[in-house]
């Protein structure tokens, strides 16, 4: 038997709906399954993360703008690793700053959740 995460009331465990309160039990656990075990690796964000990094090392003889591709480019891997939504203004950062093609690539993924 397994207990509703909404209103603690037991049920069986092949339920996908809490009979007493209603709530979905299953969909959560599969969706953040599924959100954990993908990582953000889709065909565009592996593409999106290789140019940017290839972005990097092309600008690593150039120390200053060094000091702002990599934040960029730590931080949409991070986000895309943790299944977060990278702001459209992080995309255009790395569209104009880190790489054209993987800022190209950032800008067509889109970042549902």
């Amino acid at each position: 038997m397994k207990f509703c995460s909404k209103c603690g009331k037991e049920m069986v465990d092949e339920a996908v709906v809490c009979p007493s309160c209603g709530c979905s039990v299953e969909n959560e656990k599969t969706a953040t399954n599924e959100n954990a075990a993908n990582g953000g690796n889709d065909g565009l964000a592996v593409a999106a993360k290789v140019f940017l990094i290839l972005g990097c090392v092309a600008q690593g003889w150039l120390l200053l703008p060094l000091a702002w591709c990599l934040p960029i480019t730590i931080s949409i891997c991070n986000k895309m690793k943790y299944n977060q939504p990278v702001g459209t203004g992080l995309k255009v950062c790395a569209l104009l700053f880190v790489n054209l093609i993987g800022g190209i690539l950032l800008l067509c993924r889109s970042d549902e959740k």
